[in-house]
């Protein structure tokens, strides 16, 4: 049984700078202006499923094609650039038609910053703003897109964990040897654990999450448990029950 005092100690053990360079946050951590890290970040964590070291090929393959300049390719997007680039169920059209959702925000409403924060302003709520995130894309689309579009940017009307909304939001909203701390609408106490195979199956293992699906009831269930250990920060422990599910030698 792995007790709360554990799963401190794990995650002042895990949430170290050593952590960052086989992260996917580690695309982030390359640049200094808010909106290239911003618009890293949101990528990173779009790509970030499947085999770790097969999408962070891919992602080095995509900030190759972007000559490493987020926001100028972002504002300068040829969709040319991206044909044949694609990854699992994303081909290149569903890739294109992020860049060209992206394009759009950036030059007339704002950027990702603006555009989360006017989600989180109707209500104060995380799932609010990822809604209103998700609608903006969705109704944007111009193109031709397949389930690989949608993938990438999740529905929270599903039900699902949006596992890889809630991980950039940690990337984006906590301050650490890590997370990135760029944003400061959202407090720290208020985001939400992104829940995958391993977290999912060390928070059961503790009795801190009792549901059998990993679904957004899940996620709910799962941070209010955290809260309950740390009312301030309780998405620190994702360190903890990630590195601990992925090094099952720890002691």
């Amino acid at each position: 049984m792995i007790t709360k005092t554990k799963l401190e100690k794990l995650a002042k053990k895990y949430e170290t700078e050593d952590f960052i360079k086989d992260d996917p946050i580690q695309f982030a951590h390359r640049f200094k202006d808010s909106k290239d890290v911003e618009i890293a970040a949101f990528l990173a964590s779009l790509f970030a499923y499947g085999n770790r070291k097969v999408f962070i090929k891919k992602l080095n393959e995509l900030f190759n094609i972007m000559n490493n300049k987020p926001l100028e390719y972002v504002l300068t997007f040829d969709p040319k650039t991206l044909k044949g680039f694609n990854y699992r169920f994303a081909k290149d059209f569903d890739v294109i038609e992020v860049f060209n959702i992206l394009n759009k925000l950036y030059k007339q409403d704002g950027g990702l910053k603006a555009l989360f924060e006017h989600g989180y302003n109707v209500d104060k709520s995380i799932l609010t703003m990822l809604q209103a995130v998700c609608d903006y894309f969705y109704s944007n689309v111009q193109n031709e897109v397949g389930m690989g579009f949608y993938h990438l940017i999740p529905n929270p009307k599903n039900g699902g964990a949006v596992k890889r909304m809630n991980m950039f939001l940690r990337w984006i909203v906590r301050k650490g040897p890590v997370d990135l701390g760029l944003w400061d609408f959202i407090q720290t106490s208020e985001l939400l654990i992104p829940i995958d195979v391993h977290v999912s199956r060390i928070s059961r293992e503790m009795g801190l999450l009792t549901r059998n699906s990993n679904d957004f009831k899940a996620v709910l269930e799962l941070t209010e448990n955290l809260k309950k250990i740390c009312p301030q920060d309780p998405i620190k422990f994702d360190f903890a029950m990630f590195g601990l599910g992925v090094n099952e030698t720890d002691k």
